[in-house]
């Protein structure tokens, strides 16, 4: 497995930068940088790129409703060629939250949508002139005639990462995409919940792509007395859980439910939306931390890494927690290679 870690929203982008070198000698093989409603990661990608020199960049992730498809494109051509080859374009549907309340744009066809995007870009990246007509996307517009990419970048083809949770999103993943990016990945529940999508996008994969990547992992704390650890995670799954979205429409409390925490995640999201968010953090199962996460003694960490390998993860990604972070990515990279 190749390992990975995820620079959160807020991160100081010099610090960071820092820190992904020290984690890149250290064996780190990628880096994905998030976005949401934060800093945009395009403009920290490129700058990890020149702090950097063997680690891949991915986002993680540009959703497909605030850049076009051709920008994405464009996007995915620059970093690639600021970084000579190292880029990886993270991309998602995002939630109704973000794509409507921070960008001003109806959430419609996530599923679809997603799909012409990536058929957009990978002509835009062959530099190919773009024709493409769909539900989402007329290019070019009537009475123009399409373009070409002028840039020339240095792979005809950027690996493209599909964020997605739901049935018919994991299965396009498995159709379409170069890695499937899953969030709140618990590796024992993996098969039911996901199996039956990712074997139907699995029978209608091209034998061009290469097998699906997938990509997911937790915070990692080593040591006897280290599940303390597991409390500091738990503002972000009641956030996730609880606040993402309304009632109805948070993937993430699906994906709870659908695990099997059906009254956990009703009752996380009540009090949650009612402003009762340390009520909500303290409701998330203790259970549910420890099969997302990897804390605990060195041989069980072991174990989890095994667990997620056994599960078809194919890069651990990890937020490694400790006094020193950088010794215990080096000991994920020999546990997990």
């Amino acid at each position: 497995m190749r390992l990975s870690t995820t620079l959160t929203h807020g991160a100081d982008p010099r610090a960071a930068a820092e820190q992904v070198a020290a984690f890149e000698a250290a064996g780190l093989d990628t880096v994905w940088v998030a976005e949401g409603y934060g800093f945009d990661s395009p403009t920290l990608m490129g700058y990890l790129a020149a702090r950097t020199s063997t680690v891949g960049i991915g986002s993680a992730i540009l959703n497909v409703y605030s850049r076009t498809p051709a920008l994405l494109a464009q996007t995915a051509a620059g970093l690639d060629s600021v970084s000579g080859g190292r880029a990886v374009i993270g991309l998602g549907a995002s939630g109704p939250q973000v794509v409507e309340g921070w960008h001003g744009v109806p959430y419609a066809r996530p599923v679809g949508r997603t799909k012409e995007v990536v058929e957009i870009m990978r002509a835009a990246l062959r530099r190919e002139p773009v024709e493409h007509g769909g539900p989402s996307f007329q290019v070019p517009l009537p009475g123009s005639r399409p373009l070409k990419l002028m840039s020339r970048p240095p792979r005809p083809s950027v690996p493209i990462y599909l964020a997605a949770l739901g049935p018919k999103s994991v299965e396009g993943a498995a159709s379409y995409a170069d890695g499937w990016l899953p969030f709140l990945y618990s590796p024992e529940d993996a098969a039911r919940v996901w199996g039956a999508a990712l074997a139907a996008g699995a029978a209608a994969r091209s034998a061009d792509l290469a097998p699906l990547e997938i990509v997911a992992g937790g915070v990692v704390a080593v040591g006897e007395d280290v599940k303390g650890v597991l409390d500091l995670v738990r503002p972000v799954f009641a956030r996730y859980i609880g606040g993402m979205g309304g009632r109805g429409t948070n993937f993430y409390n699906d994906l709870i439910r659908r695990y099997g925490y059906e009254d956990e995640a009703r009752r996380i999201q009540e009090l949650y939306l009612d402003g009762k968010k340390r009520e909500a953090e303290a409701a998330v199962p203790l259970e549910l931390l420890e099969r997302v996460n990897l804390v605990g003694p060195a041989s069980y960490v072991k174990e989890r890494i095994e667990a997620f390998r056994e599960s078809g993860v194919t890069n651990l990604q990890v937020t490694p927690v400790g006094d020193d972070a950088t010794e215990l990515v080096r000991r994920l990279k020999e546990w997990s290679t």
